[in-house]
């Protein structure tokens, strides 16, 4: 059996910025076993799969350690996958996933997410928390897959250390820390070592916490975000109440094929 393979670039306008995803195309869904270890051989943060459904597609993602229920970046790269070589007369998709139904349009080279919003509640800072960070979070808020700690500087978040292991013991899956921006709105970084992914570049299903947040906060619906990774990634958020859009561009890095013997 031979696969589809393309790697994108997304979150950003050059190549080797942003966040790389690999993206799997398939006519009918393999077994999670098979899925799980082409995640692993990709090693990358996630891989996406989709599989065409009607007049929707169903989409999946993997870490190279287990199958996460939301991810921005990879479905923003399989939106350009299809746009550019599969449907390529096509400006709006819709993905059918685990977080229910995700809308992606295109206008120009731009790509819009349309996702759910998960806006996050006050947690108490804990002991754990204080000693994974060399200052005390200004305050630390939770949402399902997320804990969000904020801080009251920029150069606090770009110059952050973190040792992964304390951040296991925060959260079962990942932490976002985030602050006001100097150029940006606001800036932020992502971790989830117990998902295989020490930190990660850009991260869309983070965006759906922090907009949400930073909007209550800044009083404005729509924000320039950075995430400040070493590879950095730009997006352009709108606050829609149940629901956020998050806007970034991509590119193509490679194509290929998967040679698979089942």
């Amino acid at each position: 059996m031979t696969l589809p393979l393309y790697q994108v670039d997304a979150f950003t306008t050059k190549l080797f910025g942003g966040n790389p995803a690999a993206v799997v195309p398939l006519e009918k869904w393999l077994d999670d076993s098979t899925l799980q270890n082409i995640a692993v051989e990709n090693n990358l943060s996630e891989t996406a799969y989709f599989v065409k459904e009607g007049e929707h597609y169903k989409i999946r993602w993997m870490t190279p350690a287990s199958e996460v229920p939301l991810c921005g970046h990879a479905t923003l790269a399989s939106a350009f996958v299809i746009f550019n070589f599969i449907e390529k007369n096509s400006n709006k998709i819709k993905f059918i996933s685990k977080s229910g139904e995700l809308i992606v349009e295109r206008n120009g080279e731009m790509l819009t997410l349309d996702f759910p919003s998960h806006k996050p509640t006050p947690i108490k800072i804990t002991d754990t928390i204080q000693n994974c960070f060399d200052k005390e979070p200004l305050e630390v808020l939770q949402n399902g897959f997320y804990v969000l700690a904020v801080f009251d500087s920029e150069d606090y978040i770009r110059n952050f250390q973190p040792n992964f292991e304390l951040i296991k013991q925060i959260h079962p899956h990942a932490v976002i820390i985030s602050s006001k921006g100097k150029e940006a709105d606001f800036v932020s970084r992502m971790f989830a070592p117990n998902e295989g992914i020490n930190e990660d570049p850009v991260t869309g299903s983070s965006h759906t916490v922090l907009i949400p947040y930073w909007a209550e906060k800044l009083g404005k619906k729509n924000f320039r975000a950075l995430q400040v990774s070493k590879r950095e990634g730009e997006l352009f958020c709108e606050d829609l109440g149940k629901r956020v859009k998050i806007s970034g561009r991509a590119v193509l890095y490679s194509t290929g094929n998967i040679f698979l013997s089942l």
